[in-house]
Formats: structure tokens, sequence, C-alpha cells
């Protein structure tokens, strides 16, 4: 959900600057002193004060409407861009989510359909999440000479989660003005034989994503990823239309946003999180520590994929997936 094109910039919203550090993902885990408890905290207070400037921006009387990607806009719309293609070539590192996150995905979707069905879901085989961008909205022959560089150690890097596990608990909604995802946070024990005992997450989420930009970086390539903020998100669904919202008049005024209309959508949101929280963030919930529903071990079934290509939207190309694992 990161926004740098359409102006709406992704900001560290944890309290942490990470500019100083040669790998931006260190000044978070040397704020933390690397306690998973402390990791956690940072993610939940990003997540939740962004949910809570984006809200306040929804609700606003000068709210003027969504912001609607024109890429996706002329994607989703070939008859009146014929030819069109997406000019951002990509280079990343996704995980990929189980099964069963991806039930919960298209549970989530359905009920947002139900207030907006104008929206733009996911495919199911497209959700990611990324671990790591090496680079955006390059042209082709720049991405090639990129996966030149770093071509040898792609699969050893694809496979690093299959001995580093890191898990993801706590799932619910992150919203903006342009789209909407499923985030986590790093785990700190939940799940554990000692609920609340956080030293099976030694190796968080965080630490994760660390050791992928020291991995990419020892291959040679400059690593230039949009953001480095605490977040462990896959969008789910994208604003394509002001229709959902706009008020019932005519002419000119179609586009004009009706302020009930947008008060229902954040109540859904709201009773989504609601229910999020009571069924998959409680202690009888998470028991089972890597297969209940509200909780991903990065790795399980499919390993890390490299990826390049027009990607913004789950396309692109493999250029190799790394070996996953089943969780006992």
């Amino acid at each position: 959900m990161a926004r740098t094109d359409d102006g709406n910039v992704f900001k560290d919203l944890s309290g942490i600057q990470a500019s100083s550090f040669g790998n931006p993902y260190d000044g978070l885990l040397e704020a933390c002193a690397n306690d998973p408890k402390q990791i956690q905290l940072r993610y939940q207070t990003h997540r939740e004060t962004r949910n809570e400037q984006q809200k306040a921006k929804l609700l606003s009387a000068e709210f003027p409407g969504f912001m609607i990607d024109p890429i996706l806009e002329k994607l989703i719309n070939p008859a009146q861009n014929p030819g069109y293609v997406d000019p951002r070539n990509c280079l990343v590192f996704w995980a990929r989510p189980p099964k069963r996150i991806r039930a919960l995905v298209d549970s989530l979707q359905k009920r947002l359909l139900e207030v907006a069905p104008s929206l733009w879901l996911m495919p199911p085989d497209c959700l990611h999440m990324t671990a790591l961008e090496i680079t955006h909205s390059k042209k082709e022959a720049e991405i090639e000479q990129l996966v030149k560089v770093m071509e040898g150690k792609i699969p050893e890097i694809t496979d690093f989660t299959c001995h580093h596990h890191a898990r993801l608990v706590k799932p619910m909604l992150s919203y903006d003005a342009a789209a909407i995802a499923l985030s986590f946070v790093p785990a700190a024990g939940e799940g554990s034989p000692g609920e609340g005992s956080p030293h099976i997450d030694t190796f968080t989420y965080h630490h994760l994503r660390r050791d992928l930009y020291d991995l990419c970086s020892k291959t040679g390539v400059e690593i230039a990823s949009r953001y480095t903020v605490p977040s462990s998100h896959l969008t789910i669904a994208r604003f394509v239309t002001q229709k959902d919202i706009a008020k019932p008049s005519a002419g000119a005024l179609d586009n004009v946003p009706d302020p009930e209309k947008i008060c229902k959508l954040v109540e859904v949101l709201d009773d989504i999180n609601r229910d999020l929280r009571t069924e998959l963030w409680s202690e009888e919930s998470s028991k089972d520590c890597g297969t209940s529903d509200g909780i991903w071990t990065v790795g399980d079934e499919k390993g890390l994929e490299c990826r390049k290509g027009t990607l913004w939207y789950g396309g692109g190309q493999r250029l190799h997936l790394g070996r996953g694992y089943t969780l006992p």
C-alpha cells in the first residue's frame, strides 16, 4: 500500500528514524534491543496510527473522493485504452500467503463487496507481501541488468525462509483512500507453549527483512526500495471508481462524495477489524503456534518468490520460487 506516485506517501509512524543506518532495518531492531514484543509494538503503533489518520481523512468534510490509480484504471478498461502496457518494471522478493490466509482474504473481500461492490479485488493467485523490493518503476532493460548481477544468488535467497521461520500474527485491515490491505505484526510468543513467551519468535519478520537486505546487497546490486517502514501487509482491494461513495445526483456532480456512504464504508472496515481482533487475536485462537487461521509463518507451503516485470498488481514474471515447508 505504499504511495509515492500518487502523492500519498507511506511514512514510518512507529517513531523510528532508519535513514542513519547502512541497513535501514537495523534502526528498529537496535531501538527495540531485538525484543520481539517491542518490535511487535512498533509495527502495531505504525498501523494503528496510520489507520487513525486515514479514517480522519475519509470522514473529513473536505474529503475529495478516492485516489484512483490511473494506471490500474487503464488496465481494467482495455476497450478505452487498447494496447496500454504498464511502463513500470520492478524487481522484488515476495512472500506468498498459505491457503488458510488466502481463505481469510476471500472472506474479507466478500464482506467488502457488500459495501463497495465496485472494488477491484486482488486475485487469489496474485496475493503477495513484498518482503524486499530491489527497485521499481524502471525500464525492462534496467531490470535485466540487475537480474544478471544477482541471478546466481537468487535461489539461495528464495530458500532463506526454509530454515528461517518468521511468524506473523494479529491480522487487521489497513486502509487509505486508494486501497485496502490485510496487515499483520511480527509474532511475540503468541501460540507458544508458554503463552506470551517470545522465545520462539527471536527471529522476527523484521529480522527477515534485514537479512534479505544484506543478502541482496552482497550480490552487488543497489537496493532502491520505496519504503522500509514497519509494515507487513498484502493489498487485497483497490478503489477504481467513485460511484460506490458518490451522491445520487446527475451530470457534473456524479463524483461528489456522499458522507453517509463514506461513513458506512468506514463502519464496515471497523466492524471487520473488531471481528478479526475477537476471532483471531485471542489466546484460544492462536493456540496452535503455526497453523491457526490468524498466524502466517513466512515460507509455509512456498518459499520466497523472486519476480520481475510489471508486477504492481500481482503480475510480472517469476524468476525463481524458493523451497517451502509444511508446518507440523
